[in-house]
């Protein structure tokens, strides 16, 4: 008995040792990384890891590869996020039945983050950029918006240099602790060279162009708040407003028309703040005579001899819009005989992105609306230029909507074809008239045409030899229906002709209009194109201001 009883207590100490044993090498641990985004610990007798998964915070798959038992994302995660990581182990059945045959572990983590701790910085001529972050990073982007740089560091760092830099400017920084992570907002880094007064970092840079509602950004050396309160001023009143955007920033966004186009932006900064970069204001230099220069980030602006601007008066020039978005709102309204379809979405009616189009039109396509004008016409047609098409739909415009009819494309015409288009005032005429003359041709005749189509042709006459009509493509700039003709010959006789009828001058002093004639068809003008009084009445309709009148050889 005893040594049964001996033998069964060695039994149940040895069975016990085994339990103990097998309980204290089949743990399994899930923990957080420093290097990756978790880590699973399986003892000797742990098992084998069955699965890993993850999830985001909304409840997606995230990706994973698991090396050496670090578990990281496949796919680059932002920082801050919130991932729950899951893992199954699973056990042998000898000895499963102990601690069971599978453990499930569950990890919920947010991935580390970093931010910025250096968004205002001085830095002396030649030095180098350097930044800090409240915590360690391993990846980091600088730059500008489509010039990035990205590195990632062999080591965590807090502190970091960017390289030399322009004596002072803004880039952009982002930045995060692990290289799996994704980069995500960027923060702005403004620097200014080492001053004993405020300075300012002006974006847009001043001295050259802005659109005319560009957003103009002002970032100090010294918060706004030690500035005495005093805001930088317009030379002309601008519609827009002020806004604080940090400690250290000012936002002007113009509202409306903004600066208007084809304008000269004059702003003033408060007495006691320069232009970072820019001379102080008793190093404002002088120009020569009849100069005008604008201010940029290392001159001032000059004028006359004697003249200067001070260092804190900054500039800017507003274009006017360019000629294809001229074309492409002409054709919107239907004042062209031509098209246009945008590629992408169109572009909305609001009148900053009008005037931000104007400057920047959008990609499109242009393409004629009647296929039958003859080769004269078409042949002059070009989208990004004032070709004559363009400079007669333009006078149409201009005498439609009160406006002098000169084909100037100054702001006030910029302005009105806006309006224009937000209100839906498109053309009220019907359709495109076109006026064809064949000079040298036998007999000479006068085409009509009106929505690709030729509708009237008659005899007609143009200028005598020593008078011929000019060649050349013109807009009909003045229509009467009837009006006193007075000029010299070319053998200098004068002539006085009142009750000349259904007259549209296109070019000088040559015009479509009636005379009586015993005959059409040959060179009998001073430089007019005269046809039958029932022809020119036929015509006379179809040639307002703006109509374009082609003389052709052919």
């Amino acid at each position: 008995m005893r040594v049964l009883v001996g033998l069964l207590v060695l039994a149940v100490l040895a069975i016990a040792s085994f339990v103990a044993l097998v309980l204290t090498l089949s743990r399994v641990r899930l923990v957080s990384d420093p290097v990756a985004l978790a880590r699973v610990d399986v003892e000797q007798l742990g098992g084998k890891l069955e699965a890993v998964t993850a999830t985001g915070p909304h409840g997606g798959a995230v990706p994973l590869t698991v090396d050496g038992g670090r578990i990281t994302p496949a796919r680059p995660v932002p920082a801050g996020s919130t991932i729950t990581v899951d893992v199954t182990v699973k056990r042998p059945s000898w000895y499963g039945w102990i601690v069971g045959g599978t453990e499930h572990k569950r990890l919920t983590i947010q991935t580390p983050s970093a931010r910025l701790a250096t968004r205002w910085t001085t830095i002396r001529s030649g030095g180098q950029l350097r930044v800090a972050f409240d915590s360690p990073v391993r990846k980091v982007a600088f730059g500008t918006t489509g010039h990035m740089r990205r590195a990632n560091l062999r080591t965590p760092l807090r502190k970091l240099s960017l390289g030399k830099q322009a004596i002072s400017g803004t880039i952009s920084v982002a930045a995060v602790p692990r290289t799996w992570e994704k980069l995500g907002h960027t923060a702005p880094v403004t620097w200014f060279p080492a001053s004993k007064t405020p300075t300012a970092v002006v974006s847009p840079a001043p001295g050259g162009n802005v659109s005319p509602t560009a957003p103009i950004t002002l970032t100090f050396s010294q918060p706004v708040s030690k500035l005495g309160g005093a805001r930088p001023t317009f030379a002309a009143q601008t519609p827009g407003t002020w806004k604080t955007l940090d400690s250290h920033t000012l936002r002007f966004t113009p509202s409306g028309m903004g600066f208007g186009f084809g304008t000269h932006v004059q702003m003033t900064l408060p007495k006691n703040v320069t232009l970072a970069g820019g001379p102080p204001p008793a190093a404002a230099t002088t120009g020569t005579t009849g100069t005008a220069s604008t201010t940029t980030a290392s001159d001032t602006t000059t004028g006359t001899t004697g003249a200067t601007t001070p260092a804190n008066q900054l500039t800017w020039n507003v274009p006017l819009g360019s000629m294809v978005r001229l074309n492409q709102l002409l054709a919107q309204l239907d004042y062209l005989p031509v098209s246009w379809k945008p590629s992408g979405a169109p572009v909305s009616t609001a009148i900053g992105a009008q005037m931000n189009a104007a400057v920047a039109p959008p990609a499109g396509t242009f393409s004629w609306r009647w296929s039958g004008f003859p080769s004269q016409l078409t042949s002059q047609w070009a989208p990004s230029q004032l070709n004559e098409i363009t400079r007669g739909a333009l006078m149409a415009f201009e005498t439609d909507h009160g406006l002098t009819a000169d084909a100037l494309p100054g702001p006030n015409v910029w302005t009105t074809l806006i309006t224009a288009l937000q209100q839906g005032r498109r053309s009220t005429a019907d359709g495109y008239n076109y006026v064809l003359v064949h000079r040298d041709a036998s007999p000479q005749s006068t085409e009509l045409w009106h929505n690709g189509r030729e509708i009237f042709t008659t005899p007609a006459n143009t200028g005598v030899p020593a008078a011929p009509t000019e060649l050349g493509t013109f807009p009909v700039y003045i229509h009467v229906p009837e009006t006193e003709m007075r000029g010299t010959n070319p053998d200098g006789s004068t002539y006085d002709d009142p009750g000349i009828r259904y007259v549209s001058y296109f070019n000088g002093g040559d015009a479509l209009h009636a005379f009586n004639r015993a005959s059409y068809g040959s060179p009998q003008s001073v430089g007019c194109v005269e046809m039958p009084e029932a022809a020119a009445g036929r015509i006379y309709p179809y040639t307002p201001i703006g109509t374009l009148v082609t003389i052709s050889p052919s």
